[in-house]
């Protein structure tokens, strides 16, 4: 028997009334079944996507395409010569230099607060995304007759800072590790720096809440770190290699300095991600193979009932391989109705979600509704699952089928 004969006769049975009457009940229920566990898959993985893209979009305002950071201590200096080797190589865009440290910081009205002070230079901004998120005042840190600097959210409103007044200042203080005669003058114990808050960038908690970005040149001072940084930080040309720059770069700088793509700063959160995502498809693959009951009792009974059928398949040729056939392409046709059914259902909320926001993240949040991105790796993962729990469902029943001889009404 040819594949044609084997799907027409599947195709046939999917279509055709039935005598017993839990036959169509049970089949339809298999299907609904898998249509609600496969439009779950879609709809659950594209917000896990819309998720994981927007978190690392946040992300990109902080941690660059490669960061080069001390393997010991805090800070570090570069010879020139390995600074125009890491600029010279192929897939360099930008590169910025960066100082960072926790500081004390108060204010006129004498809030105050422990916070992250971040020295930039003028390419910090190439090279991360923070001015999207800047909500409020400049772009941008001066350093000049009055020094200016940009403030997480959170920390501005902790220390009452407005970036739209002139009288809005802080002042950053450091221990002096130069510092002499301590118990004769106290104030030589720290250094001071004072700054005018000229903007306000939200991009979610973790930064929101510690960050300060003040003139690179200023912080070194303030930090008593000249010619020193914490890390350089690189944006990588459009379809650069990251990890083959990344070795090139290793190589430049040696052992005393770990270079690391943007993954690497932020291993764990990635991993936690995609293992919450496979996590969320073990359970709905569950769900879908409890289902898959239903359609072996459905297909069990559809063997008992197309037994007169059979035998005349039998009778003019048919081998029992290929009546199995035909009960397997009938569980595959089961499962595919109801999971593109499901799937098609759940591109349309989707879509909907993604146009309209219809369901919206409670608190204070820089979206307003659940994000959601639809990839094709998804949509082909869930319609291979659909054929598999199709042919797992069919194939006790397909093997009943093909030992004719044991079935009455089979016998040729």
């Amino acid at each position: 028997m040819n594949n044609t004969l084997v799907w027409q006769l599947a195709f046939r049975y999917l279509r055709g009334k039935r005598t017993a009457n839990a036959v169509p009940v049970l089949s339809r229920i298999s299907m609904v079944a898998i249509a609600v566990g496969s439009c779950a898959m879609i709809v659950l993985f594209s917000v896990f996507n819309g998720f994981e893209y927007l978190v690392k979009d946040l992300y990109k305002a902080f941690y660059p395409d490669i960061k080069i950071s001390p393997a010991k201590g805090k800070f570090f200096k570069l010879e020139d010569t390995k600074l125009a080797s890491i600029k010279a190589l192929p897939g360099v865009a930008a590169l910025s230099y960066v100082l960072e440290d926790k500081v004390y910081v108060i204010t006129d009205n004498n809030d105050q607060n422990v916070a992250t002070i971040k020295g930039i230079d003028n390419n910090y901004f190439k090279v991360n995304n923070v001015g999207p998120y800047i909500t409020d005042g400049r772009d941008s840190v001066v350093a000049g007759d009055i020094p200016t600097a940009i403030i997480g959210e959170q920390m501005a409103n902790r220390l009452g800072l407005d970036p739209n007044s002139a009288f809005s200042k802080l002042i950053a203080y450091y221990p002096n590790a130069h510092a002499t005669n301590i118990a004769l003058d106290p104030a030589a114990a720290f250094r001071s720096l004072q700054l005018k808050a000229d903007g306000v960038f939200r991009v979610q908690d973790e930064f929101d809440s510690k960050y300060i970005l003040a003139p690179l040149t200023l912080v070194q001072y303030l930090l008593q770190q000249d010619g020193s940084y914490s890390s350089i930080e690189i944006k990588l040309a459009e379809g650069a290699d990251k990890d083959a720059l990344k070795k090139q770069v290793q190589q430049i700088t040696g052992p005393s300095l770990h270079t690391q793509t943007r993954f690497e700063q932020n291993k764990t959160l990635y991993l936690v991600m995609r293992t919450e995502k496979w996590a969320v498809y073990a359970i709905l693959l569950l769900v879908l193979l409890i289902a898959s009951f239903n359609m072996i009792g459905a297909l069990s009974l559809l063997v008992l009932e197309k037994r007169k059928d059979m035998a005349i398949l039998r009778a003019i040729g048919a081998q029992p391989a290929d009546v199995r056939r035909i009960f397997i392409a009938e569980g595959v046709l089961w499962s595919l109705t109801g999971g593109l059914t499901g799937l098609l259902f759940g591109l349309l909320l989707c879509l909907g979600q993604k146009q309209f926001g219809w369901i919206k993240l409670q608190g204070s949040f820089i979206i307003e509704s659940y994000p959601v991105r639809v990839q094709p790796f998804d949509l082909l993962l869930i319609i291979a699952t659909i054929l598999l729990v199709g042919l797992i469902a069919a194939w006790f029943p397909a093997m009943r089928a093909m030992k004719g001889t044991d079935m009455p009404g089979l016998k040729s």
